[in-house]
C-alpha cells in the first residue's frame, strides 16, 4: 500500500456522474492499483460515502477474480434473499444460463456480471459454479430496482437469464468464491469508508488524534488484506478491525456534528452499510475462535 498518496492533499471527485463515468474517472486518477488500493484509495476520492463503497466493492471483486475487466462488475448470487445453494433456482448447463438474481448491486452500470449458479446432476447434493456473463449480452436483462434509502447513489437490479451464453471459472463456486466473498467484501469496504473518513478528516481539519487513529484502522485493515480470506485467523482479525472502528465510532460521529451539515448529514445516511453483514460476521467470529481455541 502506497502510504504517501492516502496522505496527500487530493480533490475529491465530483458527485452527480453516472455510476460508469464516475467510477471510470476514479481509475484514470487512480492508475494501475491493487485490489486494496483501489479500496482505500478510491473511498478517499470518493463524493459519497455510498460511492466509496462501491470502490470497496469492486475492489474484493478484482481481489476474487484478478482476471476481472478494468470495467465495473458484479457479484449476482441472492435469490429470495438467500445465498444457500440448497435454496438457488439458477442453473448452469453447459455453458448455458437460466434463471434470476434478485439483488445485484450497480446492476444497472455493471458491464460484466459474475454468476453463481447451481450445476449438479440429479440426484446430487447441490453444487455451485461462478460463470461471468456481459451485460446486454443475449439472455441477459436487467430490471432496475427502486433505489433504497441507504446509499441510493449506488442502485441496484434484478436479473433475469434465458440461455445466455457464459465463460465458467474455474473451481468450486461456493468454496473458491461466494463463500470467501463475505469477508473480501467485509474488509475492503470497510477500508474503503475508512479512507473516506480520512478524506473527509483531511478537508475538515478533524482532531489530529482521530486522524492518526483512523490511519491506524487502515494500516491494520492493510495487515488483514494479506491473510486467507477462509482462514480463522483472517475472520479473528476482521473482527478485531470491526471492534477498532466500533470503538471509534463516537469520536467519529462527534466530528461529523461538530462540521458542515452535508458531510453529517450523507454519513448519517450511509453509515448502516458497515452493520448489514453483522450476523454473518458474528458467526465466523464463533467459528474462529472455537478453532483456534480461544
Amino acid at each position: 500500500m502506497p502510504w504517501q498518496r492516502l496522505l496527500e492533499a487530493s480533490t475529491r471527485l465530483p458527485s452527480g456522474q453516472a455510476l460508469d463515468d464516475g467510477y471510470g474517472a476514479m481509475l484514470d486518477r487512480l492508475g494501475e492499483v491493487t485490489p486494496f488500493e483501489l479500496a482505500v484509495l478510491g473511498g478517499k476520492l470518493a463524493p459519497t460515502p455510498g460511492l466509496a463503497f462501491l470502490a470497496g466493492y469492486q475492489g474484493a471483486l478484482r481481489l476474487l477474480w484478478p482476471s476481472a475487466p478494468r470495467s465495473l462488475g458484479a457479484l449476482c448470487v441472492t435469490e429470495n434473499r438467500s445465498v444457500r445453494p440448497a435454496d438457488l433456482q439458477t442453473r448452469l448447463t453447459g455453458l448455458t444460463l437460466d434463471g434470476r438474481k434478485d439483488f445485484v448491486t450497480a446492476g444497472n452500470a455493471a458491464d460484466w456480471l459474475l454468476v453463481a449458479a447451481r450445476e449438479e446432476a440429479d440426484g446430487e447434493s447441490p453444487r455451485l459454479a461462478l460463470a461471468v456473463v456481459r451485460n446486454g449480452a443475449p439472455g441477459v436483462r436487467i430490471e432496475p430496482l427502486k433505489p433504497l434509502p441507504l446509499m441510493p447513489d449506488v442502485p441496484h437490479a434484478r436479473l433475469h437469464l434465458e440461455g445466455a451464453h457464459c465463460e465458467r471459472l474455474a473451481g468450486d463456486g461456493w468454496d473458491a468464491y461466494v463463500k470467501p466473498f463475505r469477508s473480501i467484501e467485509d474488509l475492503h469496504v470497510l477500508a474503503a469508508l475508512g479512507g473516506w473518513l480520512y478524506g473527509v478528516s483531511r478537508d475538515n481539519a478533524w482532531p489530529h488524534t482521530l486522524q492518526l487513529r483512523l490511519l491506524g484502522l487502515l494500516t491494520g485493515a492493510a495487515e488483514v488484506s494479506r491473510q486467507c480470506a477462509t482462514s480463522p485467523t483472517m475472520h479473528l482479525l476482521l473482527a478485531a478491525l470491526f471492534a477498532e472502528f466500533k470503538a471509534l465510532k463516537p469520536e467519529v460521529d462527534a466530528a461529523f456534528a461538530a462540521g458542515p451539515t452535508e458531510w453529517a448529514r450523507l454519513w448519517q445516511r450511509d453509515q448502516g452499510v458497515l452493520e448489514i453483514a453483522g450476523g454473518p460476521r458474528a458467526k465466523r467470529l464463533e467459528k474462529a475462535l472455537a478453532a483456534l481455541g480461544l
